[in-house]
């Protein structure tokens, strides 16, 4: 059990059914009213929170976009932007929701490469809409097979979602070695069909985070997944099936990915068997950046958007100014600890 979370848990066994009931409910610590802790990091006088960090990193990084690059604020940019911040913020939502049971996918670059290949070969043959589906629903199947393999069987999800890296990138090239570009007119409407000045495609990612917003606070299945991140066991003793939610959290995962995958493929309007190396890297970071805690149980919807955000305004940035791309993963290296110190500063501690 973590100092700074408390899952309290009022379970009775019930003679009636044989089966242990109660009730998770979350208990939010005082530092004052216990000894021995020491205050939060404090500004002002007011505690500094990840949300108030992460608003104070984006509203930097506009102010300093907007002065110092004429191009920032062009059409032309702001649509690429949001463009770019689809595939990052779909994979970072489904990898938010592994990581709140404590568990990692690292595979999901992988799937990425693997749904866009599969949806654009498969889109010559068969109509547009169902080449798309078997897209999504090839990371649904990877997604579920790590979750089964994680929780069914209780291997690490480290090493199972690194072996499933290595595996579903190799399917990818199985499947073709070489890029895939479909002359298929339609298939390059998803990734570029505009709802006024926003893409199609950014309103989808944002519905998704709207969704799964809804899902993880306001459902059992959502609060049992952040529950588990907190104490798997007290959430089984309170009679709800930890491994069918642990599946559950990485076959969304896997949805997330293969959705990002068909999206990629058509807005670049070609597929390659080696797209998405280093993916799960930058989702990763953005829900590190948005609060979330990589031993599970805390994180949130719209706090990962804004470490999504984050990212893409850097990289936006740093592209703009013709920096290096390796100097950009530098500074990402940089954020990421700085961001884990504020954490880890304004959380009280024994």
């Amino acid at each position: 059990m973590r100092h700074d979370e408390v899952w309290h848990d009022e379970v009775r066994y019930d003679p009636g059914t044989g089966r242990m009931t109660g009730q998770l409910t979350r208990v939010e610590p005082d530092p004052a009213a216990e000894p021995g802790r020491r205050p939060r990091l404090t500004v002002a006088g007011r505690p500094v929170t990840v949300e108030t960090g992460f608003l104070t990193l984006v509203v930097l990084a506009l102010a300093v976009a907007a002065l110092t690059s004429d191009a920032f604020l062009t059409q032309t940019n702001l649509t690429n932007l949001l463009k770019q911040m689809v595939t990052t913020g779909l994979l970072a939502f489904g990898m938010l929701v592994v990581i709140l049971t404590g568990g990692i996918d690292l595979s999901v670059g992988s799937v990425v490469a693997f749904a866009g290949i599969v949806t654009a070969g498969l889109v010559s043959g068969l109509p547009l809409p169902l080449a798309m589906a078997v897209g999504i629903a090839s990371g649904i199947a990877f997604g579920l097979v790590n979750g089964v393999l994680v929780a069914r069987f209780e291997l690490a999800p480290f090493v199972v979602t690194l072996a499933a890296l290595t595996t579903i990138r190799g399917l990818a090239f199985v499947y073709s070695d070489v890029p895939i570009a479909p002359e298929h007119p339609d298939f390059f409407w998803l990734g570029s069909a505009m709802l006024g000045p926003i893409p199609l495609t950014t309103v989808i990612m944002l519905l998704v985070f709207t969704l799964g917003g809804v899902f993880l606070r306001r459902t059992p299945a959502g609060r049992a997944i952040i529950a588990i991140g907190g104490n798997a066991e007290t959430v089984r003793l309170a009679g709800i099936n930890v491994r069918r939610h642990v599946v559950l959290a990485y076959t969304i995962s896997g949805a997330c990915a293969g959705l990002a995958g068909v999206i990629l493929a058509s807005r670049v309007g070609i597929a390659q068997p080696s797209v998405g190396v280093a993916f799960e890297l930058d989702a990763i970071a953005a829900c590190v950046i948005g609060g979330a805690s990589l031993a599970g149980g805390r994180g949130s919807a719209r706090a990962t958007l804004g470490g999504v955000l984050v990212l893409v305004l850097i990289n936006n940035l740093l592209n703009l100014y013709d920096v290096q791309s390796f100097w950009q993963q530098v500074l990402k290296g940089v954020v990421i600890v700085v961001v884990i110190g504020v954490q880890r500063a304004s959380r009280p501690r024994t």
